[in-house]
């Protein structure tokens, strides 16, 4: 089972990744871990790496799909793995599907989590945290008992600066521009799944299974 998960951020992508890993059995493989592993255990392509991040610099495709491929072939991903925050572009979309055309692998499936705009900006400014625990709350969706104030070490709930309703806008307009050419590449091989991610969770789940499990 070789799965890209798509999904705007505040659409529950992370939580839908979590659920199948576990019903697959597959490693969840976020470019983020990725990275941080690499840098941690100082590989070549870390330290390549390391030194475009340290000069504020995007790092390139082609260092990106080499970081990736080498977490590919580790002995985890036999039975497959599920990709998340990678491909973000065409580019790195291309360069992957050549990868798996050489090894005979393959993707299963590409699932897009789609959820309106509207909803995503309510999910996400109306995130709080917890200065104390980390505990996170939504002042609609999981609010705290009393305003403000975590439920379970008593400190003051706050508004991350990352879900301030422009920077949230500025965010999902960057994935908009970022993945749109992603859904049309996959769509175009016929192995593109858009899912109604405004449901519930279980109900999302069942979709995405039930999709995966007929290809």
């Amino acid at each position: 089972m070789r799965i890209i998960l798509l999904g705007p951020p505040g659409a529950g992508k992370g939580t839908q990744a979590e659920k199948l890993v576990k019903k697959y059995k597959i490693p969840h493989i976020s470019t983020g871990d990725i990275f941080r592993a690499a840098l941690q255990e100082g590989t070549e392509l870390g330290l390549r790496a390391k030194e475009y991040m340290d000069e504020g610099k995007l790092v390139p495709d082609d260092l990106v799909v080499d970081i990736v491929k080498e977490r590919l072939e580790q002995d985890d991903t036999k039975n497959g793995y599920l990709l998340d925050g990678f491909p973000r572009t065409l580019a790195q979309a291309e360069a992957l599907d050549e990868s798996l055309r050489t090894s005979g692998t393959p993707l299963t499936g590409v699932i897009n989590v789609d959820v309106e705009p509207e909803e995503l900006l309510e999910r996400l400014t109306g995130r709080r945290v917890c200065r104390g625990c980390g505990s996170t709350y939504h002042i609609k969706f999981n609010p705290p008992t009393v305003r403000s104030v975590c439920d379970k070490c008593g400190a003051e709930l706050y508004q991350r600066d990352d879900d301030t309703v422009e920077t949230v806008k500025q965010r999902l307009e960057v994935y908009r521009q970022q993945t749109a050419p992603l859904i049309d590449y996959y769509s175009g091989q016929g192995i593109l799944f858009t899912v109604d991610g405004s449901r519930e969770i279980e109900e999302v789940f069942r979709e995405i299974t039930s999709i995966l499990d007929q290809q």
